[in-house]
């Protein structure tokens, strides 16, 4: 991947954090817009995650394929300081994105409450090693 693209997909995961981050101060609603909007960021960011470290990876030689193996390969690699917390952000967006019940968006909402300092913990070491 060029170094416009992998620097360009850094900076659009910073700004799904950032967007991310902002719908988490947002009280949640009864007609459960704010709900499904954090899910629905907490979707892409999980997806740009494994993507960027998919290409970051790449570029350090490690060839990976799926979301799993990009998260445990860059566990493997010091990037990820808790691999089970990661392991867990990414079957809680599955089961966002393959099903939905009220009670688990609820469940999951606030799994992201306290993923987010972890994400964005990630985000900082991957901007300091790679920007």
């Amino acid at each position: 991947m060029s170094d416009i693209r992998w620097k360009t997909s850094l900076d659009t995961l910073g700004k799904s954090l950032d967007r991310l981050g902002e719908i988490l101060q947002v009280t949640l609603d009864e007609k459960d817009y704010v709900l499904d909007a954090a899910i629905q960021r907490f979707e892409f960011c999980i997806e740009l995650y494994w993507k960027v470290l998919k290409h970051l990876l790449a570029r350090e030689g490690v060839v990976t394929q799926l979301p799993k193996e990009s998260l445990k390969k860059a566990y493997a690699a010091g990037w990820l300081e808790d691999e089970e917390i990661w392991l867990n952000m990414l079957k809680d967006r599955n089961m966002t994105s393959h099903t939905y019940k009220h009670e688990i968006a609820l469940e999951i909402y606030k799994a992201i409450q306290k993923y987010y300092p972890e994400m964005r913990k990630v985000y900082n070491v991957l901007v300091s090693n790679f920007l």
